[in-house]
C-alpha cells in the first residue's frame, strides 16, 4: 500500500466525522438550558447531560454486535438516523422525561458511530498510516465540535433554544447520507472462514484477549478519566480564582486551538517512532498541568497551564483508537473494539465522578491534584504495556 493517499478516503472517512462533530457541538451547550426550560431542577438538568454519556457506555457492546452482523457502513448510517431521531425527540419534547429519553438516544448513537468509524479506518488504512489517520479522525470531530456551537448560536438568536437541535438533526442526517455512499468492508470479520477453529463471538473475543483488556485496557480506562476531567477542572478553577465566564471561555478557546494544531503531527510521530513517543508525553503533560493548576493564582498562569493540558490532550487525539486498532484481531474486530471503547467510556464517566467525590471529601485543589496523579499512573501503565516497537504487535 505504498500508493496510499488520504485523498482517496477523505470524504468517506472524515466527512461523516465532521458532521457528527458539528451536530454534537451544536446541541451540547444547550442541553442543560433546555432541560431547565422544561422545568427540571439543576441536578436533573445535569442528569440530562449525563444520560448522553450513559447511553454511550451502555450501547458499546450492542453496537459491536450490530456492526459485526451488518457492517460498518450500515452502522454509520443507522447511527446518524438514530441520532437525528433522538434530537427530534428533544426538539419536540414538552416534558423533561421525554427530553431525557432523547438525550439517552443520542448517547446510543455516539457509541455505534464511534465504533463503526474506528473499525472502518482500521481496515482501509495501512499500518504505516494508521496513527495519522485515526489522529486526524479524532481531530476532525473536535473541529466539528468547535464549529457546531457557532452555528447553533446563530439559529438560537432567531428561533430560540430548541432550534439548536434542528441544526443537530440536519448534521446527523447529512452524516447518514454521506455514510451511505462509502463502500462497505468485506464480510470476513463477520463470517469466519472454514479454517477458523471455533466460531468468533463476543465472549470468545474477550476470553482470547483478556490479558490486553486487563493490562493496556486498564491504562486506557485511566486515560479516559483524565481526559474527561480536564473539561471539568478548568472552569471550576477559573471560577475559584474569581474569573468571569468570558475569561473561562478564552482559556477554553486557546487550549482548544492548540489541540487542533497538534493532532496530525502527533499521529505521524506514532507512525514513525512508535506509540510510546506520544502516549507517555500526552499523559505526562496533562498530569503536570493538573498538578500545577492548584498553584496558579491569575488568568495568565491558568492560561499557561491550560495550554499545557491542551497540548497533552491534543497529541492524544487518536491514541486510544490507534492502540485499540493495533491489538484488534481481524476476526471479531468489532467485538474487540466494542469492549475497548467500553473501557475508555467507563473511564470518561468515572473521571468526573471521582473528581466530585474527592472535592466533596477534601477540596477542589486536592481533587485536581489527584487527577494529575491518575495521569501519572496512566503514563506508567502505558509505558509498561505499549510495545516498544513502532509497528503494531502481531494480531
Amino acid at each position: 500500500m505504498n500508493d496510499f493517499s488520504f485523498r482517496k478516503i477523505a470524504v468517506a472517512a472524515f466527512g461523516p466525522a465532521l458532521l457528527f462533530g458539528i451536530g454534537d457541538g451544536a446541541i451540547l451547550p444547550v442541553v442543560v438550558l433546555l432541560a431547565r426550560e422544561l422545568g427540571a431542577s439543576i441536578p436533573m438538568a445535569a442528569l440530562a447531560v449525563t444520560l448522553i454519556s450513559i447511553g454511550c457506555v451502555l450501547n458499546n457492546i450492542p453496537a459491536s454486535l450490530f456492526t459485526a452482523r451488518w457492517g460498518e457502513r450500515t452502522a454509520i448510517v443507522v447511527a446518524g438516523l438514530w441520532s437525528a431521531l433522538g434530537m427530534a425527540v428533544c426538539f419536540f419534547a414538552t416534558h423533561f422525561g421525554v427530553f431525557a429519553l432523547g438525550c439517552f438516544m443520542m448517547g446510543m448513537s455516539q457509541a455505534m458511530y464511534n465504533l463503526a468509524r474506528q473499525s472502518y479506518m482500521t481496515e482501509v488504512v495501512p499500518l504505516s498510516h494508521r496513527a495519522r489517520a485515526l489522529s486526524a479522525l479524532g481531530g476532525v470531530v473536535r473541529i466539528g465540535s468547535f464549529v457546531g456551537p457557532f452555528l447553533s448560536a446563530a439559529v438560537i438568536y432567531f428561533h430560540g433554544l430548541s432550534a439548536a437541535f434542528a441544526v443537530g438533526m440536519v448534521a446527523a442526517l447529512s452524516a447518514a447520507a454521506l455514510g451511505s455512499r462509502i463502500p462497505d468492508l468485506p464480510g470476513h470479520q463477520r463470517l469466519p472462514s472454514a479454517q477458523t477453529a471455533k466460531p468468533v463471538s463476543l465472549l470468545s473475543t474477550v476470553a482470547d484477549h483478556h490479558r490486553v483488556f486487563l493490562t493496556l485496557g486498564l491504562a486506557i480506562l485511566l486515560v479516559g478519566a483524565v481526559r474527561a476531567s480536564r473539561s471539568v477542572v478548568l472552569p471550576l478553577w477559573a471560577d475559584h480564582l474569581g474569573l468571569g465566564p468570558s475569561a473561562a471561555s478564552l482559556i477554553f478557546g486557546v487550549a482548544g486551538g492548540i489541540e487542533t494544531l497538534v493532532f496530525y503531527p502527533a499521529g505521524k510521530v506514532m507512525d514513525v517512532k512508535g506509540r510510546r513517543w506520544v502516549a507517555l508525553p500526552a499523559m505526562l503533560f496533562m498530569g503536570a498541568g493538573m498538578l500545577l493548576m492548584p498553584l496558579t493564582g491569575s488568568l495568565a498562569a491558568l492560561l499557561l497551564v491550560a495550554m499545557l493540558i491542551g497540548f497533552g490532550n491534543g497529541i492524544s487525539s487518536g491514541m486510544n483508537m490507534t492502540l485499540g486498532a493495533d491489538h484488534a484481531p481481524v476476526q471479531g474486530r468489532s467485538y474487540f473494539l466494542g469492549v475497548w471503547r467500553l473501557l475508555a467510556d467507563i473511564g470518561a464517566t468515572a473521571g468526573p465522578a471521582l473528581l466530585s467525590l474527592i472535592v466533596s471529601a477534601a477540596s477542589l485543589a486536592t481533587g485536581i491534584a489527584a487527577m494529575g496523579a491518575v495521569a501519572a499512573l496512566a503514563a506508567a501503565l502505558l509505558h509498561r504495556w505499549i510495545p516498544a516497537q513502532a509497528a503494531a504487535p502481531p494480531r
